[in-house]
């Protein structure tokens, strides 16, 4: 079985406090984040819920990494990789997390296993690639189909791939955005399933936006973004699925 290389305890893997993010459209500002206020555990399966323009993938992008706040502190594992310089920021991003996207992201040229091989290859792992690439994917559960190529592979196949590519560098973090809008109702609850399984047997702390109500079943916790600030929050109860507000 695959394990992360970097795990930590249940305590918060992720802390932000007063998270701000605003974009300039010429002489507009737009506050896509009005002051996030969260704690994420380690080994959690949160999922974010939201209308469009809500916040939820500026969100993503700013635990990820890939975008900086305008205010604000995101603290993972205690450092503020809101302070980090650009390599440290792209160290973060390679080792440490795991990107699932809704249109799978993956290169039609390349088989399968090649596409997980590259998310090793981009992280500058050079052992034992292929052997953990097909780990990987045996791990997603599509070993025979390692050989092809995306054309010739499902929409639910594609995005196994794509969770493959994401858990091969056994990143502490896997950041999905809308990883189901793109599949039918029974591929995604499958795709769904799929995520809250690796989550418990690997123990890699999920974080999924969506606008698809459904994938909150699987979820420890629920929160709901409106206009750029949280608005509820849910947990999840294991044995009643009751859902109660915090």
């Amino acid at each position: 079985m695959m394990t992360t290389s970097n795990k930590v305890g249940k305590g918060n893997i992720i802390v932000t406090k007063n998270l701000k993010r605003t974009y300039s459209l010429g002489e507009i500002s737009v506050d896509a984040l009005r002051g996030i206020d969260l704690n994420i555990r380690s080994g959690e399966f949160l999922v974010i819920l939201g209308p469009s323009g809500s916040g939820k993938t500026t969100l993503l992008n700013l635990l990820g990494g890939i975008d900086s706040p305008t205010g604000g502190t995101i603290r993972v594992n205690g450092s503020d990789i809101s302070t980090f310089n650009e390599k440290k920021l792209s160290e973060y991003r390679r080792n440490r997390v795991g990107w699932i996207f809704q249109f799978f992201n993956l290169i039609p040229s390349l088989t399968a296993v090649e596409n997980v091989a590259l998310a090793l290859e981009m992280a500058m792992v050079k052992n034992d690639m292929m052997e953990r690439s097909l780990e990987a994917l045996d791990l997603v559960g599509i070993p025979g189909k390692t050989d092809m190529f995306p054309s010739q592979l499902s929409g639910g196949e594609q995005q196994r791939v794509a969770i493959a590519r994401a858990l091969v560098k056994r990143p502490q973090i896997v950041l999905a955005d809308e990883p189901t809008g793109n599949l039918d109702w029974v591929t995604g609850r499958k795709i769904a399933e799929l995520m809250k399984d690796l989550n418990r047997k690997e123990g890699i702390t999920f974080v999924v936006v969506s606008h698809d109500v459904s994938i909150t079943d699987v979820a420890d916790r629920v929160i709901h973004l409106q206009d750029g600030k949280i608005s509820k929050k849910k947990i999840n109860l294991p044995r009643s699925k009751k859902v109660i507000e915090e």
